[in-house]
């Protein structure tokens, strides 16, 4: 499991460096979608549906934010929340956000808190960019996950798959492209794919082993945004984030 691989790797420095058995408290709030993404022009962010929230981990003041379906607030110390099985989503969401904040405070990753406002739609294309300098020979990518900035910029520019696990947006067509089944249709998508672009919240859910388990190859698939920032750097997984 990605994730618990990260957490043995995050908590093997917590220890060494005493942190682990401390008093130091982590508190996990839900954000309002205004507090996490602001106000940008358009409205069909997920996070302005209100299906699913984003979690704040604050240690020391530095902050570290996770996109989740299953949310909820935690306070205790460390080695509370790292002796918590990782069953179900919203400790998912409480550990990644917390790695985030940790490796903030380490200084081992940026971008760990979301962008607002109009930088979601700059990100997206800023992403394009990337793809075309980084992939010039890819034509067909799948999504995972739909973002809307990132569907409407890509669906101009390649053969586009888009894969999403809200039952309200499989089999909708968003920008020429029927949005299929995240679960059902992720292997023959993946396959058919020359890259993959995935949200980093697949780390909180769990699908990321199935996703890397079926691409064959970490180097065919890009993660994007801040939830995956920390787990993307202890596993060595390529991740791309433009907020500013």
């Amino acid at each position: 499991m990605i994730l618990a691989l990260a957490k043995n790797k995050v908590e093997t420095r917590l220890k060494k460096e005493g942190l682990f058995e401390e008093a130091i408290k982590i508190k996990a709030k839900v954000l309002s979608a205004q507090e996490a993404i602001g106000n940008p022009e358009r409205d069909d962010f997920p996070l302005l549906k209100g299906r699913e929230k984003m979690i704040e981990a604050n240690f020391k003041g530095y902050l570290g934010h996770a996109f989740t379906d299953m949310y909820g607030g935690f306070e205790g110390q460390i080695v509370e929340l790292f002796n918590m099985p990782l069953n179900n989503n919203y400790r998912g969401a409480l550990m990644v956000a917390t790695i985030n904040a940790l490796s903030q405070y380490w200084g081992l990753v940026e971008n760990t808190v979301h962008c607002k406002d109009d930088q979601p739609q700059k990100c997206a294309d800023k992403c394009l960019d990337y793809f075309r300098q980084e992939y010039p020979q890819a034509r067909k990518i799948t999504l995972i996950g739909f973002q809307p900035a990132l569907a409407e910029a890509f669906a101009q520019h390649y053969s586009l798959k888009i894969l999403d696990l809200d039952k309200d947006n499989v089999g909708q067509e968003k920008h020429n492209v029927f949005i299929l089944d995240g679960q059902k249709d992720m292997k023959e998508a993946l396959e058919w794919a020359d890259v993959t672009l995935a949200t980093g919240s697949t780390v909180v859910n769990g699908t990321i082993d199935s996703i890397l388990e079926v691409s064959g190859s970490s180097m065919k698939v890009v993660f994007y945004g801040v939830t995956i920032a920390g787990v993307a750097y202890w596993l060595g997984l390529k991740r791309i984030c433009f907020t500013e």
